[in-house]
C-alpha cells in the first residue's frame, strides 16, 4: 500500500458495518436509492458478521476498539428485538 491510499482503522471498519445494519433497519437511507427500506434478515446478517468479527479478534484488540464493539453489538441487538417487535403488531397505536 503506498502511503497516498487512505488507510481504514477498526473502528472505521466496524462503524462502517454498523452503518450498514442501520440502512438495513431503515433508520436511515440507503445510499444507492435514498430510500429508507427495511431488510430485517440484511441486519441480522451485519449483527452476525460483527459477532464473527468480535470472536475471532478477542484478545488482539485495544480496550477501545473492544468496547466500541461490544457496545454496538449490543445496540444492534436491541434495535432487532425493537425491529421484530414492532412487526408483529396487529393494531398499530
Amino acid at each position: 500500500m503506498s502511503t497516498d491510499e487512505p488507510s481504514i482503522s477498526f473502528a472505521a471498519f466496524v462503524l462502517s458495518l454498523a452503518t450498514t445494519a442501520a440502512v438495513h433497519f431503515g433508520d436511515i437511507n440507503d445510499p444507492a436509492s435514498q430510500t429508507k427500506q427495511i431488510n430485517l434478515p440484511g441486519a441480522a446478517h451485519m449483527i452476525e458478521i460483527l459477532a464473527m468479527l468480535q470472536e475471532k479478534t478477542k484478545g488482539n484488540l485495544s480496550e477501545d476498539e473492544a468496547k466500541l464493539i461490544d457496545d454496538l453489538l449490543y445496540e444492534l441487538r436491541m434495535r432487532y428485538v425493537e425491529a421484530q417487535t414492532s412487526e408483529k403488531r396487529i393494531i398499530t397505536p
